[in-house]
């Protein structure tokens, strides 16, 4: 407001003794009239905040005189700062209390189903005891030897995938079983775990899959014959183009589907299965580059259309980095006889009892220390070649399968045999396919020997003795010295090339027209006059 004027009521309160009517006596109205004046100006509310001075300088004076503090003209500031924070609070419903959730506390219910003892675990242990080994992997083993090299989970998600790894071995009848990796997504991530299901669990599935195609292709047979009996009068030329035959996938436990994957967004969720991957998903992956998005249901947009969901897409992607990130000291595994490892085709080996473990310095000096121990996959898709024109030849006639095995006879495909040392691996122009390091340079004797794959940035592999492990962090990209070109789309079909046979004659005129019935009535006349000769010669 400013200091009071003259003519104001409240002139003249500041100053005790003093009044503007020095020979009168001051009008006790006129000086209640000022006090009012003066509170109704301090009772004004503020737009922004919603306080009034007169109660802030109430509420000021209440916290000094109930607290007391020392040399409070220097903290007076902070005073006022503190009273009017207190004003500020979060509103409340008028039903009920809205309590703040703390994020650690949303993280521990999360977590909870971790810690929770279940009644499966005893069966569990019996079956361990019966097959020798136990088939949860120490999770924590492992994250201690990829930690030395600045690899890896912090601990407390280490133990909690530990756990979560747990519970799946609990509902599910799993052999044995491996943490793969974590594949990073735009808006969650996923976790994978590598499990072999025991013996005959696997081949239900199958069975059931088999039912249903065996009854979709009666299904179709008896569509196609309905179909045949409607449709017997004359019909549109047929397209004689033949797509090319569909390749197989490869049965549970063997190829790109040896394994079985599941995953889970974080560790206390529920695990999902990943469906098995066929060759059509894993070629057309080859083409393409997504982001995962961490919704297994999100569909694939891409050029080549991708044959599935972000389900499907994972598990392709899965297989190929196992594929070829997967590997092992040389000699740690061996073929079970010496004609396996005679044969190109040999998917099958055992971990060598004899096998003596390399210094570390020797295993990071030298790559051809270490071996790939998953076959590799081949440009059809699959690990083991198969041709797919078999299955139709042997339906068609000889003589037609005498022609296409003269003129299609597709070329058998050889990939490098199991086992195969790393230091054969292609580089990426200048780029070797991986690098080798140890762990620390400074305590050397109990450094660990650290492999990185640069053609799959995120692979790494530790080993330290007869202990090694390959795990997987990243987005799932496959490294490229050149910027990703998507596929162009195939040329335009050309036109039908015309001719007399597909262009349209010119309507005759009426001249014609009469002309040429005219010559249809002596054609006629002609032919009955041959016939009438031909009877009375007879």
């Amino acid at each position: 407001h400013g200091p009071y004027q003259p003519h104001e009521p409240g002139y003249g309160l500041d100053q005790p003794g003093y009044s503007p009517y020095e020979d009168e006596i001051p009008d006790p109205q006129a000086r209640m009239l000022a006090i009012k004046n003066a509170k109704a100006y301090l009772l004004k509310t503020s737009t922004k905040s919603g306080l009034n001075l007169y109660d802030h300088f109430a509420n000021i004076l209440t916290k000094i005189l109930d607290e007391q503090p020392t040399n409070t003209v220097d903290i007076i500031e902070n005073i006022s700062k503190d009273v009017k924070w207190a004003q500020f609070r979060k509103k409340m419903d008028t039903l009920r209390d809205e309590h703040l959730i703390l994020p650690t506390f949303e993280a521990a219910e999360k977590c909870k189903a971790l810690f929770i003892k279940e009644g499966g675990e005893e069966e569990r242990e019996e079956v361990e005891e019966e097959m020798g080994h136990p088939a949860l992997p120490n999770v924590m083993e492992a994250a201690f030897y990829f930690e030395q090299a600045g690899i890896g989970l912090n601990k407390d998600e280490s133990y909690y995938i530990f756990l979560a790894l747990k519970n799946l071995i609990n509902v599910q009848p799993i052999q044995t079983c491996r943490f793969w990796g974590k594949i990073l997504g735009l808006e969650m991530n996923y976790i994978i775990a590598e499990v072999q299901l025991r013996e005959g669990e696997g081949e239900e599935e199958m069975g059931e899959e088999g039912e249903g195609i065996i009854a979709e292709g009666e299904k179709e047979m008896g569509e196609a014959e309905e179909d045949e009996q409607k449709k017997k009068e004359a019909e549109p030329p047929k397209s004689t183009y033949k797509p090319p035959p569909e390749i197989p996938k490869e049965a549970n436990g063997t190829g790109t589907n040896k394994y079985v994957y599941f995953v889970c967004n974080e560790p206390g969720k529920p695990w999902v299965k990943l469906p098995p991957v066929t060759p059509a998903q894993i070629v057309c992956a080859r083409k393409i580059k997504k982001f995962f998005t961490g919704w297994l249901d999100a569909p694939v947009v891409s050029f080549p259309p991708f044959p599935g969901n972000e389900a499907n897409y994972l598990r392709a992607q899965i297989a190929r980095i196992s594929a070829g990130t997967h590997v092992s000291p040389t000699g740690f595994y061996q073929f079970a006889d010496e004609e396996e490892e005679e044969e190109e085709g040999a998917d099958t080996y055992e971990e060598n009892s004899e096998f003596e473990p390399p210094p570390v310095a020797e295993m990071v000096d030298s790559l051809a220390t270490w071996a790939h121990h998953v076959k590799p996959i081949l440009k059809q898709g699959r690990c083991v070649w198969i041709n797919p024109q078999k299955s139709e030849e042997n339906e068609e006639e000889d003589d037609e399968e005498e022609e296409e095995e003269e003129g299609e006879e597709q070329q058998q495909e050889r990939g490098p045999p199991l086992l195969t040392l790393i230091s054969e691996d292609e580089g990426m122009k200048d780029i070797p396919a991986w690098t080798a390091q140890a762990s620390t340079s400074l305590i050397p004797e109990y450094s660990v020997a650290i492999l990185q794959s640069n053609r799959w940035p995120g692979a790494y592999a530790f080993a330290s003795g007869r202990k090694f492990e390959n795990i997987y962090f990243g987005w799932g990209h496959k490294y490229s010295p050149e910027s990703y070109t998507p596929e162009l789309p195939p040329p335009a079909q050309a036109e039908f090339p015309s001719g007399p046979e597909i262009t349209e004659t010119v309507d005759p005129t009426v001249e014609e027209e009469m002309a040429f019935k005219i010559a249809q009535e002596e054609a006629l006349v002609e032919a009955e006059e041959e016939e009438d000769e031909e009877g009375e010669d007879d």
